[in-house]
């Protein structure tokens, strides 16, 4: 009992649904006045279109007199009552509905707006190419109109479906719910192929078209990027399908023009969604090629590049979304955003600089993520490169937000694009350390920087080079091959460790800041100054053995 209910309720549901839609359609017609008067002659746009569509209704189908309405000639005046028929179906094909009240009621009128002649244009959007024109005392469509009407048609219903405009209403012509029975045979055809299409589409994307992916190794790739893709695409098919099947249903005008509008819009909409989509897969592109590289700005460009495609997609979708579906002129609207855009420059000049200086970041590449710089204020490691600022890491763990315009006119000194990092320091021995000593001493310090891994080779510096206030001074200016400043530390130590040792090696003394008062000797009292007995002989022997011990180490 409820299943009938159920039944009834849907039943009443769609008859009083049909007949509100087709009864509007009625309603609008019989504001159509019907004098007699008005189907006598043609000698205003008005009595023109009045005489065309009303003997083109189904209550009233004269396709002869509806033809009287065409500026005909004598190759296609035996063609006339074809040529209205598809005039007719084109003007209901495109969704266009007339409204006879704002037809011009006067012989004499002249469009004003796009031809200063006597002429009248139904749509210029839709339908350019159809418009009346005064032929002697007569308004006629025009006969470049009529010369159009059977390529308009082709447009209209493409691919050949016009022919199946003469077997569907075959089927018959009952009315049920405010429909034809064709219409309604119709509407469950095309509801079965768009359901039929979507099951087919849908298999081949998800087995044949991924199957085929996995074969060649991009089954993640194809899955998680591909597949998406090209469902999105599947749907814009099926949008596609339903704008030319509908037309041939040849529904209530309303109907059909609400109807072409949710698919006009549904068409740049699903179109946005693709190309949002396809960014992406651009993106995992270009992140491909960046990991290839050394510098790590690409990484940092990517998602840059990443959302500006993106918010341009989003953007000129939308644009074509309303021009398309809501019938927007989209004209004014650039052309005042071109104007406010000056406006919107003068207001925002910084947040341009920082974007110009941004661009010239990226292209310039003065530095990259992970480099340690130095400008102005500025000391520390750059951690992220935006459109509007950069982000640096200070040594004391703080950030620095930098506007990238502020940075493009500096002056900045980057240490991380340095290809060696220098090391200088002044060794101070006591004056009281003998030359030989001092050779031997120099002499070590070469071969501890020549055995060094990690030492530049052909340019350093070990001199006895100065006499101090209290000390000799001995230049140590050397130069390590590493990227980073952690390696730069570590070689320090290992340097300064293999120097103090050579230094206990040889008995080498550091010279310190000190006043020495010298007195004799006391008796019983040994003196603080060191005797060195041995010869230049006795040195170098003792820097082998330093030497030989170090490579045994070094060995082991």
């Amino acid at each position: 009992m409820s299943q009938v209910n159920t039944k009834v309720l849907l039943t009443l549901f769609l008859f009083t649904l049909s007949k509100l839609i087709y009864g509007q359609v009625i309603l609008d017609e019989n504001q159509i006045p019907l004098n007699k008067e008005d189907f006598q002659n043609l000698n205003t746009p008005h009595n023109t279109a009045l005489t065309f569509f009303y003997n083109l209704r189904e209550d009233n189908y004269d396709p002869k007199t509806a033809s009287e309405t065409l500026n005909l000639n004598e190759n296609n005046r035996k063609d006339g009552d074809k040529l209205a028929i598809k005039l007719k179906q084109i003007f209901d094909g495109n969704g266009i509905y007339v409204r006879f009240s704002e037809i011009p009621n006067d012989a004499y009128f002249i469009d004003t707006l796009y031809s200063n002649q006597a002429k009248f244009f139904f749509d210029t959007k839709k339908l350019p190419l159809v418009y009346l024109e005064k032929v002697g005392e007569e308004w006629k469509f025009s006969a470049f109109t009529v010369s159009q009407i059977n390529e308009m048609h082709k447009e209209t219903y493409p691919y050949g479906t016009d022919r199946l405009l003469n077997i569907l209403p075959k089927m018959g012509n009952q009315v049920y719910l405010g429909l034809h029975f064709w219409q309604l045979a119709g509407l469950f055809l095309l509801i079965l192929i768009l359901f039929v299409s979507h099951k087919l589409i849908t298999f081949l994307l998800d087995k044949v078209f991924l199957y085929l992916l996995s074969k060649l190794g991009y089954g993640y790739i194809g899955e998680k990027y591909l597949l998406p893709v090209a469902r999105i695409t599947s749907i814009y098919l099926i949008v596609v399908l339903s704008s030319l099947f509908l037309r041939l249903l040849q529904l209530p005008v309303e109907v059909v023009a609400s109807i072409l509008k949710l698919l006009n819009a549904a068409k740049p909409l699903v179109i946005t969604i693709v190309f949002y989509k396809i960014v992406d897969i651009v993106s995992l592109y270009f992140s491909k090629l960046a990991e290839k590289t050394e510098s790590t700005l690409d990484d940092q460009l990517v998602p840059l590049l990443r959302k500006t495609l993106k918010a341009f997609v989003v953007i000129l979708g939308t644009l074509f979304v309303l021009k398309e579906g809501l019938e927007v002129d989209i004209v004014p609207f650039l052309t005042g955003l071109s104007i406010g855009g000056l406006a919107f420059a003068l207001a925002a000049q910084d947040t341009i600089k920082n974007f110009f200086g941004s661009i010239m970041i990226f292209i310039d590449k003065p530095f990259q993520v992970g480099d340690w710089i130095t400008s102005g204020d500025v000391d520390g490691t750059v951690e992220e490169v935006g459109f509007r600022s950069t982000r640096v890491r200070t040594f004391r763990n703080s950030v620095m937000y930098i506007p990238n315009g502020k940075i493009a006119d500096a002056t900045i000194d980057n240490h991380g694009l340095r290809q060696y990092r220098r090391f200088y320091t002044t060794l101070t021995v006591t004056y009281d350390t003998p030359p030989d000593l001092v050779e031997a001493f120099v002499q070590g310090l070469r071969k501890i920087v020549e055995n060094h891994p990690d030492t530049r080779k052909d340019a350093f510096n070990v001199y006895f080079n100065n006499l101090s206030a209290y000390s000799q001074d001995i230049m140590f200016y050397i130069f390590f091959q590493v990227a980073t400043w952690q390696e730069e530390l570590r070689c320090r130590h290992e340097i300064l460790v293999q120097i103090v040792k050579l230094a206990n090696s040889l008995g080498v003394r550091f010279a310190f800041p000190t006043q020495t008062l010298h007195m004799e000797n006391f008796p019983e009292k040994k003196s603080l100054t060191p005797v060195y007995n041995q010869d230049a002989t006795g040195y170098s022997e003792k820097l082998q053995e330093f030497m030989n011990r170090e490579l045994i180490k070094k060995n082991d």
